[in-house]
């Protein structure tokens, strides 16, 4: 959960485990994290689309980033809910129809179908809606998509603190993994006040536990 959820290194998290009481190597948090990550992400997912699937109202707002990768700049596909959860992440080297069409279709497949989908500019997500027969679903605005745009921002957070990536199949682990963990810990603490706040990091921390035990 520490290297996961915050932006820390592997040694930053063996320095804090140590402190309270665990000697362990770094490549030990390694290792837990490449084996449980991804089967505490999906538990945690399987349960949040069991819950939205079917929501009149649901929206999602696509956008795509840059991240570097060994000197090379590839794609990071990522479409986020109007409540701020982050639905799928998707990994390419292009920014073309194809690639847009391949991400949706996980998504879509994943989550069903959202009453809305919110997108800027770029062609390539009209080319993809129309070969998906759900084009009139489309909504473009200056500033529509500042949602997905502010959700970007822990992801480069947690990418300095990697010193970047070295391998797309990484890439994808991670921000598929790193995504799913942050919806857990999503407590919108700036929209209530104090003890349910509280209230809400406890259960989340409980539930948590039960996820690792």
């Amino acid at each position: 959960m520490l290297y996961i959820r915050f932006p820390l290194s592997l040694r930053n998290v063996e320095d804090l485990l140590f402190e309270r009481g665990y000697d362990l190597c770094h490549e030990t948090v390694r290792l837990w994290w490449n084996r449980f990550g991804p089967m505490f992400a999906g538990e945690i997912r399987r349960k949040r689309v069991s819950a939205m699937r079917g929501f009149r109202h649901w929206k999602w707002h696509l956008d795509e980033m840059y991240v570097k990768l060994n000197g090379e700049m590839v794609y990071l596909w990522r479409a986020v809910d109007h409540e701020g959860e982050i639905l799928e992440s998707y990994v390419t080297r292009t920014r073309d129809k194809s690639a847009a069409l391949a991400f949706m279709k996980k998504a879509l497949k994943r989550h069903g179908a959202p009453a809305a989908i919110v997108t800027d500019g770029l062609k390539s997500y009209r080319a993809a809606m129309t070969d998906l027969g759900n084009e009139q679903k489309q909504e473009v605005g200056r500033h529509a998509n500042n949602r997905v745009e502010n959700s970007h921002l822990p992801f480069r957070r947690r990418e300095r603190a990697m010193l970047r990536f070295r391998r797309m199949k990484t890439l994808q682990k991670f921000a598929s993994v790193h995504a799913n963990v942050s919806n857990h810990f999503n407590l919108e603490r700036h929209l209530v006040d104090r003890q349910t706040f509280k209230e809400r990091r406890s259960a989340a921390l409980a539930e948590w536990q039960q996820l690792a035990a």
